[in-house]
């Protein structure tokens, strides 16, 4: 996914970020667009094991980073001119780490100046199914040749800050101001939650324009443990990813953000990325 936003006077620039020679190959490592993390959010644990989680019947099973959509089949469902619906296509791999029967769907609708995604998860089974989801939005910044990470600002409502220990525990973080800037060397893997508002926002002192990035009130798997995670790979890369998550990760052990779906219900969970 890349976004470039065109103005009348031709000029354009890059929102959601794309490398311009991106591996296929190696589709897991391409850094851009927005990997869809699915049915858990970066690293699983079971008693400090990584890779691992545990479902509610006490069953340990693998678990890989991110969950196994990111690089997973997705079969197209809907199209118009308003957006897109996919539909995830488990593979064996896939059922032998959530064997579960469900169906899984990403909606797109797309505005001039905005989008909205939504998460949609629809119990087929006779059993509860536990999922704490997340996107991965890759925002190009800095935003233009002109300016540098330390022009760009942040403001994240949250009442609580953590980072995820090497065992999986959620450990306070130092950095618990609302407001900080990108240049921030203890800012990557940040978690953000107990949001007091709904949106994080991204702004620049030498621009009018910002980006907001808003977690949908109005959908299931809205609750005030839904997370913002920021993070970049280094000082130099031409990206910051600030991501909208169900929950802090590992949420299948500690329970912040795990939400369940019963059978035969469903439920959305429902982003919107907007320039303001």
């Amino acid at each position: 996914m890349q976004w470039v936003q065109s103005t009348d006077s031709a000029d354009s620039r890059e929102i959601i970020y794309w490398p311009e020679n991106a591996d296929f190959a190696n589709f897991p490592k391409v850094r851009g667009g927005n990997p869809i993390l699915f049915p858990f959010s970066a690293r699983s644990f079971h008693q400090g094991e990584m890779g691992y989680w545990q479902d509610s019947s006490g069953v340990v099973r693998p678990m890989p980073m991110h969950g196994f959509s990111r690089d997973g089949s997705f079969k197209l469902t809907e199209l118009n001119s308003a957006g897109f619906t996919a539909e995830l296509v488990p593979t064996e791999r896939d059922h032998a780490v959530y064997p579960f029967e469900y169906r899984f769907s990403v909606r797109y609708e797309f505005q001039a100046d905005s989008f909205r995604v939504y998460f949609e998860l629809h119990n087929l089974d006779s059993q509860p199914i536990g999922w704490s989801a997340g996107h991965h939005f890759y925002f190009k910044l800095p935003w233009n040749g002109a300016t540098k990470r330390g022009d760009y600002g942040y403001r994240i409502p949250a009442a609580e800050a953590f980072r995820q220990s090497e065992s999986g525990t959620l450990e306070p973080s130092n950095l618990v101001l609302a407001d900080g800037h990108f240049d921030q060397p203890e800012l990557p893997e940040t978690i953000f939650t107990q949001l007091q508002a709904s949106h994080a926002e991204i702004s620049c002192a030498k621009s009018q324009q910002s980006i907001r990035i808003r977690i949908l009130p109005d959908c299931e798997a809205s609750s005030p443990w839904n997370a913002f995670v920021v993070w970049t790979e280094s000082e130099k890369s031409p990206f910051y990813c600030v991501e909208p998550w169900m929950g802090p990760p590992n949420a299948s052990e500690h329970g912040k953000g795990l939400h369940t779906v019963a059978a035969g219900c469903s439920a959305r969970f429902g982003v919107e990325v907007a320039v303001t």
